[in-house]
């Protein structure tokens, strides 16, 4: 979704534009707020008519991979805070019921705080961004902010902070985002769109000098350890076993495992339609380095939460004996979004997720591309982990949480600044409290319903509805 123009239509002559200015976009905004209080975004009180959550949970299972959907609610069941992160359907589905002001963005779709974090651009530089697009999709700016700053608070409980914490740092992960976006609203297009968050350079002067400088050195830590482990000389042993003339991916079930023709049709011809139809999703620099590498093996890779279930797997290819590419490839269903936002505008769902990485992210995985399989999945590929860091947050303070928070407000800000109009957002949120007070009341009491709705997820295991399996530490 190309950004918001700042030009209207001529009515007498529809093809003559006529040039808005960044304060008249901000003007627009402010007049949302007649239909559409910044208030009214306050609070949660599910419908009547509210689905049952453990029947939209069981909804999603279709066209899973019905043996491994136990593992999936075995991860969800160890928390309130893990089974927000698999509960994307379920939130969608509420966030369609609150007010909106009507200013869509390219929405991440998932935007709770393990959805982000940090990964290497192809120049090798490690940036902070949103990592996990799978429900990506156009859709009003407020669900991802709603989203966000609920899990804040659901990760707080998690931590067994203070209420009054929780509150504190959702209010300021809102601030973040408001002001962040009100910085966009002023910059040039181009600088918009080439800003990036470099973690290694990293610095927040509102933020508390010890716990930035606290959260830079872990930052180091995890930069030095994720290049280690990104390395082919890491992967490699990790993954192969060399077996007779070719390397094979090692089996591990139910995690790791070679699949059959049924599961995974185009296993007799290597994949090679496949492939072909990912290669042709590729720019055509990218497929001079791609041609090098010939297929070896393939095997189902089960990951996340929300996406076990699905056709996820890695790929080996090979350009030398001691040359190796990993690439991931993840199933790409509909969006959790598009009942609610609309169907989706690419007939691959591979694509859309890929385009909507392209529009968000602020560097993109060289490899990506999307492709569809024998069987009528569709398919996005990408390289396997690439120094990609997501949050361990189980020894968080406030302060971290906090500071975490407000990253990855910027992170949320510079995407939709990117994608949407800035000015208009900027306009309609305003420079006071108003609307951080709102999204933070909404975001406490949704955490509310986020524990009623997993009382109700374990009460269906101890009835037997759904069925669990919880995986060895």
């Amino acid at each position: 979704m190309a950004k918001a123009s700042r030009v209207r239509r001529n009515e007498e002559s529809p093809s003559i534009s006529v040039y808005l200015t960044a304060d008249e976009h901000a003007a627009n905004g402010r007049a949302l707020r007649d239909n559409v209080p910044r208030s009214s975004q306050a609070g949660w009180k599910p419908a009547d008519t509210r689905p049952d959550a453990v029947a939209l949970l069981e909804k999603s299972n279709a066209g899973r991979m019905q043996e491994l959907v136990p593992i999936r609610f075995g991860r969800m069941s160890s928390s309130p805070f893990a089974f927000y992160r698999g509960a994307a359907a379920i939130m969608a589905a509420d966030l369609a019921t609150t007010p909106s002001s009507g200013i869509r963005v390219q929405s991440c779709g998932d935007a709770h705080l393990m959805n982000f974090g940090g990964f290497a651009t192809p120049e090798r530089n490690i940036i902070f961004d949103i990592n996990d697009l799978d429900e990506t999709l156009p859709a009003p700016f407020e669900w991802d902010l709603k989203r966000l700053a609920a899990s804040i608070v659901i990760a707080a409980d998690h931590l067994a902070l203070p209420r009054s914490d929780a509150a504190r740092v959702a209010t300021d992960c809102v601030r973040e985002y408001r002001e962040r976006i009100h910085n966009y609203a002023g910059m040039r297009a181009l600088d918009v769109w080439y800003d990036r968050i470099d973690l290694q350079k990293y610095e927040d002067r509102t933020g508390d000098p010890k716990v930035v400088e606290a959260a830079r050195k872990r930052l180091a830590e995890r930069i030095e350890a994720e290049r280690r482990k990104s390395t082919p000389d890491h992967l490699y042993p990790k993954f192969i076993a060399e077996e007779g003339l070719q390397p094979r991916i090692k089996d591990e079930p139910p995690l790791i495992f070679h699949p059959s023709e049924e599961l995974a049709p185009g296993l007799s011809t290597g994949y090679k339609h496949a492939i072909e139809q990912y290669r042709e999703s590729l720019a055509d620099h990218t497929r001079v380095l791609f041609d090098r590498f010939h297929f070896f093996d393939l095997a189902i890779k089960v990951v996340g939460v929300g996406s076990v279930g699905t056709m996820c797997a890695v790929c080996l290819f090979m350009a030398a004996d001691n040359d190796p590419l990993f690439l991931q490839v993840k199933e790409a269903r509909e969006s959790v979004l598009e009942p609610y936002a609309g169907k989706s505008a690419y007939d691959n769902h591979g694509q859309r997720v890929i385009v909507g990485q392209r529009l968000m992210q602020a560097a993109t995985d060289v490899f990506l591309g999307w492709t569809r399989g024998k069987n009528g999945r569709h398919f996005y590929i990408r390289q396997l982990r690439d120094m990609k860091m997501s949050a361990v947050i189980e020894d968080w303070d406030s302060g971290m949480l906090r500071q975490y928070g407000r990253m990855c407000a910027h992170a949320l800000a510079r995407a939709h600044a990117r994608t949407g109009d800035a000015a208009m957002m900027a306009g309609y949120m305003g420079s006071g409290q108003t609307f951080d007070d709102a999204i933070c009341e909404f975001a406490t009491e949704y955490a509310s319903q986020n524990r009623s709705d997993f009382r109700a997820f374990l009460a269906a295991i101890r009835q037997g509805r759904i069925h669990v399996e919880i995986e060895a530490i």
